[in-house]
């Protein structure tokens, strides 16, 4: 049984309760909220829809306590990018594995959180894209980039309008692939512009345009509802446990194997 913690219970955190509170081989022991929040001190089945869980939640000015005394495997962080970070300190030096589905973080930021893992030998998944189908465009838009180096390109993405961070960390990390792809064809230094959206409630909306000078190839990934973000949630939570390293969804999902799999190199061949 794995052991989980949720840290932040805005709407995708409580989906992704929800969701890890109905997995047979999960137990949600813990579950943080913001010190500023009004949740604290309530039962998770009091404050999120049809989860029978009796879980009372914590702020975060006592994470250590409550990690101590729940002793959780893993930890999912569905917060902001300062509470992450100094959660992903403490939690690095416990030795506890983190999901981390915050966006926001800065390059360095970023890089501090690979560092953490390998310092003090705890497993972190960093998703700011933990869906499938995102990870999916991603792989697409790499490869795209490659074989299109000299087409031009625009990333747009739509979010509802209390999203804080612009643009979001997953166009960011689109446009990072596209940069890989275009590196491994010799293209370097080629603008990838990332236009944000924020308007009503649109979950999330990533679109990617490739336009050449006599054709367009457009790319896009769309999320009806959360319950996309809480299964790609369970699925790191199932990957990270009692691994050690920094990882991202690529891994969780294999998706390099896929793409291997996909190719028969010995005869050429391609399966499309």
């Amino acid at each position: 049984m794995i052991k989980v913690c949720q840290i932040g219970l805005g709407r995708t955190g409580q989906y992704i309760a929800k969701g890890i509170s109905k997995q047979k081989n999960m137990e949600l022991v813990a579950a943080i909220c913001s010190p500023s929040s009004e949740k604290a001190g309530k039962a998770l089945k009091d404050i999120i829809p049809d989860i029978k869980s009796n879980v009372i939640v914590s702020s975060a000015d006592n994470l250590e306590e409550v990690i101590l005394r729940t002793k959780p495997d893993v930890v999912v962080d569905f917060s902001n990018p300062k509470a992450a970070m100094k959660a992903a300190k403490l939690l690095a030096k416990l030795k506890i594995n983190m999901v981390i589905g915050t966006t926001g973080f800065t390059e360095a930021e970023i890089s501090e959180l690979s560092n953490l893992a390998y310092k003090h030998h705890n497993g972190i998944v960093y998703a700011p894209n933990i869906t499938l189908g995102v990870n999916t465009l991603m792989l697409l838009s790499n490869i795209a980039a490659n074989i299109l180096n000299n087409y031009d390109f625009q990333i747009i993405e739509t979010h509802h309008k209390h999203k804080k961070d612009a643009p979001s960390g997953t166009a960011s990390k689109i446009a990072l692939e596209m940069e890989r792809g275009l590196k491994s064809s010799g293209v370097y230094n080629k603008s990838i512009p990332i236009t944000p959206i924020r308007a009503g409630g649109v979950v999330g909306k990533h679109e990617v345009k490739i336009i050449g000078e006599y054709d367009k190839i457009e790319i896009s990934h769309e999320s009806f509802t959360r319950e996309i973000f809480a299964q790609g949630a369970i699925q790191a939570v199932n990957y990270i446990y009692k691994k050690v390293g920094y990882f991202e969804m690529k891994e969780v999902l294999d998706l390099k194997r896929v793409l291997y799999d996909c190719m028969n190199f010995e005869s050429g061949e391609v399966c499309l």
